[in-house]
């Protein structure tokens, strides 16, 4: 996948709320829902306008919830082993079915879901939902299987801690208990609850979602999920077939081949089954979420069955173990990765002063080999908002840091709906508590209804700071999608500017045969910086430019052109960089080559 793109992250019931109470621990009734209706046509071409190819829909999966829906035959979820009042999109509890919530009519709800794959595709985007191979809700209730498909569970030998075709690892002979849970945190911030309540009965106990063996998980622990066995034995072994090395270099024709006649856990099959279900029903990507606690056998068989329905599939996983990621690339078939522990936390550490900006190029030189798979972005749901004061204080000193995650690699970029606009977390929910937008409960994201503008999409109610901002990030991600340069080459010229530079910004290049791209992203300091930038004789002869003088225009801004001045084979232009600059200067090569 060689193409530009850039991901629209939205929490599906957070996204369409336009209720503005937010009280901690709210119902529906108190707090408001946003549902799939709510992604119309207004929202979905300003969406697309922002120079979106993909959205991704979290959250949308069936998950446990604390609201009675036993009417349509959905079985209650026990508030003891919910986190928050509407429940973490990480515990699902039946895979062949959305969540109840979304919908406008909930015996509906997967119609509806369908009528918004339509929605988007009609609107020039593809739909990416998450799968969570890693666990499942500790009660999974099937409802919707189709034919012949078991719940995870059904058929396993539960006196045993192990065995291969198990989809659970089992504490035999141990019932589970609940961990301590802090009081401010018990289900609907409610201590008293709970004694009031029946138990809730598992037994034997589940390993608990993040692997801890134990009946009586800490609170730290995810106990609200149970892990899913993929045949990895409790030492560590594995219960099935190794990868040869050199499959590193197959394609996913050659890994499905691969698989084809060996005997595999039972867990394998039931989650390439439900992949190939939504992928069948028009899905068009899949986030993995933790995907690293999964073993890299299983991607290859799972990602190469995808690829032989949709080639095109955009599949993206969370792994933050740098030296595991060129495994999960190439051995695990994996499109993307997010990007989070090298130019993610170096980004934040520089904002913070806590890095020189020369660890950018670091972030950037260690991952050359593999950039265009690195998933970037400043935002996302399990994160700290980017306007939040634990980050960068506001969305304009984010600007920087946008532009460089955006151009720096030819990796696709994510945004996280209301970064835009400078929404900054500032909620205490319930579960969910300040500088992240909560995903366990129902809450108002206040920024970005002030973009929603009752419905408008319009922005009606932004300041004109935030429209400012939001005509920021639309120039730069549509750039992005058009730039032949952003698919080109990098060149780090921050090393032959750095006495110019200081330690206050960065600058570097992309260029193709067709344009050069100059960014130039100011990180620190309130004092204009009057330089001189250079352009060394390498990057000159990489781009073919005789000598002479051209000129350079602002994609992202409404600066002045710059001046590139070419004596003897190395390159020179004045510049006055303002304290949060955040710019991209191009030119287009292929008119002055073709002269």
């Amino acid at each position: 996948m060689n193409s530009a793109a850039n991901v629209y992250q939205v929490f599906t019931r957070l996204f369409g709320n336009t209720n503005t109470t937010n009280q901690p621990w709210g119902t529906i009734e108190q707090n408001g829902i946003g549902k799939f209706s709510d992604f119309n046509d207004k929202a979905l071409t300003a969406i697309q306008e922002l120079g979106i190819t993909h959205i991704w829909y979290t959250g949308v999966p069936h998950h446990a919830v604390i609201r009675d829906y036993s009417a349509i035959s959905i079985e209650s979820d026990h508030p003891a082993v919910v986190k928050g009042r509407a429940g973490s999109p990480y515990a699902v509890k039946d895979y062949y079915s959305v969540n109840p919530d979304l919908a406008d009519d909930p015996t509906r709800r997967l119609e509806e879901f369908e009528a918004l794959i339509e929605r988007t595709h009609a609107h020039n985007m593809k739909v990416i939902i998450d799968i969570v191979p890693n666990h499942v809700a500790r009660r999974y209730q099937g409802l919707n299987n189709p034919t012949g498909i078991r719940d995870f569970g059904a058929d396993d030998d539960t006196s045993v801690e192990y065995h291969r075709d198990n989809n659970f690892y089992y504490v035999p002979n141990q019932a589970f208990e609940l961990p301590n849970i802090p009081e401010q945190l018990s289900p609907l911030g409610d201590p008293e609850l709970i004694s009031n309540l029946p138990a809730f009965e598992e037994s034997p106990a589940k390993w608990t979602g993040n692997g801890s063996r134990l009946a009586k998980p800490q609170f730290d622990d995810w106990y609200e999920t149970v892990k899913i066995n993929y045949g990895v034995r409790p030492d560590g072994s594995k219960d099935f077939p190794e990868l040869p090395a050199d499959y590193a270099n197959k394609s996913h024709a050659e890994h499905l081949q691969f698989w084809q006649d060996k005997v595999l856990p039972s867990s394998w099959y039931k989650f390439r089954d439900i992949a190939l279900y939504w992928i069948e029903k028009g899905v068009d990507g899949l986030r993995y979420d933790m995907a690293e606690m999964v073993p890299v056998e299983f991607w290859s068989f799972m990602n190469s069955s995808i690829k032989a329905v949709n080639p095109d599939a955009f599949l993206v996983a969370e792994v933050y173990q740098p030296h595991l990621y060129r495994d999960y690339i190439h051995l695990g078939k994996m499109d993307y990765l997010y990007d989070k522990v090298d130019l993610y936390d170096c980004l934040k550490d520089v904002i913070h002063g806590k890095e020189s900006v020369s660890k950018i190029s670091d972030a950037q030189n260690s991952l050359m080999d593999i950039e265009h798979h690195m998933l970037h972005f400043l935002d996302n749901h399990d994160e700290q908002r980017l306007a939040s004061p634990e980050f960068a204080g506001s969305a304009e000193n984010g600007l920087p840091a946008m532009l460089v995650a955006t151009l720096i690699s030819t990796s696709p970029t994510m945004v996280y709906f209301g970064q835009e606009v400078g929404e900054a977390g500032n909620e205490n929910a319930g579960f969910g508590q300040p500088s992240r937008t909560s995903i366990f409960d129902y809450i108002g994201v206040p920024e970005h209804q002030k973009w929603m503008n009752h419905g408008e999409f319009d922005g009606g109610l932004l300041s004109q700071e935030q429209k400012e901002v939001r005509a920021y990030y639309q120039r730069l991600l549509n750039f992005a999608m058009t730039s032949p340069a952003k698919m080109g080459g990098y060149f780090d010229l921050y090393p032959s500017n750095q006495e110019a530079l200081g330690n206050e910004s960065f600058f570097f290049a992309r260029h193709s045969a067709k344009q050069l791209i100059l960014v130039i992203a100011r990180f620190r300091g309130n004092q204009r910086q009057n330089v001189e930038l250079v352009l060394p004789d390498e990057l000159i002869k990489k781009i073919e430019l005789k000598d002479g003088e051209y000129t350079l225009n602002d994609a992202v801004n409404h600066l002045s052109p710059l001046t590139l001045s070419i004596v003897n084979g190395i390159g020179k232009c004045q510049f006055t960089i303002e304290p949060k600059c955040a710019s991209a200067f191009t030119l287009d090569i292929d008119a002055f080559i073709t002269l």
